[in-house]
Formats: C-alpha cells, structure tokens, sequence
C-alpha cells in the first residue's frame, strides 16, 4: 500500500514538468507551460519501493488549454533502464532525494498498469492513503488481457500518445501495444477497435466541470 505524505518536493512535480515536457512530440502548448494540476490516480508497487501516480495536468499556455496524462513513477534510486525517461529528480521532505521518471519506460508501472487491465489490482485515490478511487473505469473485451505479461519493451512517442511494446514474461510469445494516452480528450471508449482492455478515468476542466474519458488501451494480442 503507497503511503501519501503530506510533505513539500523541491523542485515540485509541475515544475519539473514544465521544464521537461516541451520536449515531447505529444506536447502542443507555448515554450514554458503554465501547468495546473487536474485529477489523477496512484497504483500500488507490491514491492513497497516505487510511487505510481498517473497525474493529469492541464496547460494554460497556448491558444487554448490543453489536458494531459503523465503516468509516473518515484523511485530512492536511478533506474538505468529507464535513463531515457528521467524527468528530473526532487527532494521529498520525508524519503529524501527521489528519481522520478516517466512512467512508460518503467517496468514498475507497466506492469502494474497491465495488473490492472487483467483485474489484478485497484486503482487507488491520487490523495488518500489506502482508498480506491471507484472513478477508475477498467472495461475488457473478448478474452480480456492475458495473465504474465511484462514491459517495457521498445517505446515510441507520437503526436497524442505513447506507444509501449509489451509482451508475455517468457519472451517467446506474440507481442502486443499499450497505448497511454497523452493528449487527454473527453468520451467514451470507442468500439470494436481490436482492444482487449482499457481504463478510463476522470479530470477537472478549467471550468471545473468533471470530464471523464481514456487513459490507456491494450490492443489484443494477434490483431
């Protein structure tokens, strides 16, 4: 169970979001963002060792807002396969100096996000220790997703998301594609698009009305 601390981060996560975000193809705001916070969930690492947070953050400084979804993860110490998505490191008033990376290229969330699309683990509130947040909406289609799967294999980044190859745990089997939305756009979840499961949560509009929409889609394996 993720412990929430009630503590300070220095620099604080949308600062060091801001600084690192403009980099990424998915990202359509001006030259410094101007982030708010906007909604999110955590899941739990049954280890004990890494912070889960898929945080919504919407961005006030283009032509219009824009809401996104950064899944990431908090960790007491570098992870070298992940080097490519390190976001920048804080200093967490109770655990100290934390690595923070973004979540697609780490095997903690990834696997821990595929537990969640087979039904194998809760979706937890983004502020509240030991709650689930009941907003999280799994759906699974077909055969639903398989057990044993693992990630991060390759990941690629395009104009609205990140595209994560992941694939059974003894490496021998068909692969299939996890997509985590980036650009974050109200409705439901389309149909018959050859997913085996998806999740979809909720987030605050500027106006602070309760939008609610897709997250993240595995495709189904052999399609």
């Amino acid at each position: 169970m993720a412990v929430i601390h009630r503590t300070t981060m220095s620099p604080g996560k949308l600062e060091l979001l801001a600084a690192w975000m403009p980099s990424k193809p998915w990202y359509r705001g001006g030259d410094v963002p101007l982030l708010a916070k906007a909604g999110g969930f955590r899941l739990d690492d049954p280890e004990g060792e890494v912070g889960i947070e898929f945080m919504v953050v919407t961005d006030t400084s283009g032509d219009s807002p824009v809401t996104y979804q950064v899944p990431m993860t908090y960790r007491g110490a570098p992870l070298a396969s992940a080097a490519d998505g390190l976001i920048g490191t804080s200093e967490h008033g109770v655990l100290g100096r934390r690595w923070i990376y973004d979540g697609a290229h780490d095997v903690v969330l990834v696997e821990q996000l595929l537990a969640l699309l087979a039904g194998r683990t809760t979706a937890q509130d983004q502020n509240a220790s030991d709650t689930p947040d009941p907003t999280v909406e799994v759906l699974t289609e077909g055969a639903g997703v398989p057990q044993g799967l693992t990630g991060p294999g390759a990941v690629a980044e395009t104009a609205d998301a990140s595209l994560v190859t992941v694939g059974p745990s003894a490496q021998d089997g068909p692969v299939s594609t996890l997509t985590l939305c980036r650009v974050l756009r109200p409705g439901p979840a389309p149909e018959d698009d050859g997913a085996a499961g998806r999740v979809l949560a909720g987030w605050s509009a500027p106006d602070g009305a309760r939008e609610h929409g897709p997250f993240a889609r595995l495709a189904a394996f052999g399609r």
